[in-house]
């Protein structure tokens, strides 16, 4: 299976703290891998490497085959990787469907192309009937997926999500995990989640990454990797497994 993302003992330090500490990873394409672990465990800043937002000071990033490490975070985009991130912070003023062209115009100048993009995305994303609606009026779980649409509007190889579930119920959830099968399945997106919703991840990822103080402490098949002493006792807890 062709690699997409390749990411070779990666290290961040910001003065005296190490943020990420030697990490590796591979990410097949059209898989969905996550990456989980308490908050502060450095999964944020491994995303904003590869997004090209921070260097690394060690270690290198390859996507698609050729290096990215330390280009900008717009020369990323182009190459193919989109993100969202942990706040959504559409443009409150715009329209639904603008927001999202905002994204559709990276590689569809024209307006009307553009447009046309934007309407398939918003229609994925169940947003289609809302398009008109201005973005500052939207429930928490709609903004959560125009922020989702606006990534897709860019048309990822790979799709880098940073903790789009958080303070979805349970149903909402649900409907974010079959929106993100079908995006995998259905229109190839390849994709790394970063998440602390167990529901999602176990229904989701072919394989979880476990980071704590900025390491690797495991990796592994799902069901194996929520097995190990070391992920209880640093993250899941006990009761998590039964």
């Amino acid at each position: 299976m062709t690699v997409l993302l390749k990411v070779e003992g990666i290290t961040k330090r910001f003065r005296g703290l190490v943020a990420v500490d030697n990490v590796s990873l591979e990410v097949p394409q059209g898989a969905i891998y996550a990456v989980i672990g308490p908050n502060g465990a450095g999964k944020t800043t491994l995303f904003n490497m590869i997004a090209g937002e921070f260097a690394p000071n060690a270690g290198t990033i390859a996507f698609n085959g050729e290096r990215v490490d330390g280009l900008s975070p717009d020369v990323i985009c182009r190459r193919g990787v989109g993100r969202t991130f942990q706040i959504v912070k559409p443009f409150p003023a715009l329209s639904v469907e603008d927001n999202v062209m905002v994204g559709a115009l990276l590689r569809k100048p024209d307006i009307g192309a553009a447009r046309e993009w934007t309407r398939v995305v918003l229609d994925r994303l169940d947003l289609f009937d809302k398009r008109a609606q201005r973005a500052s009026s939207l429930t928490l779980p709609d903004r959560k997926r125009l922020e989702v649409a606006r990534a897709i509007a860019t048309e990822p190889k790979l799709l880098l999500l940073d903790e789009v579930m958080a303070g979805l119920r349970p149903t909402e959830t649900d409907r974010m995990v079959d929106v993100f099968r079908r995006l995998n399945q259905n229109h190839g997106v390849t994709i790394l989640l970063i998440e602390h919703v167990m529901r999602a991840v176990m229904a989701l990822a072919q394989e979880i990454l476990v980071l704590h103080h900025g390491a690797a402490i495991a990796k592994g098949a799902p069901k194996d990797v929520v097995r190990e002493k070391a992920v209880i006792e640093s993250y899941l807890g006990a009761e998590a497994v039964h």
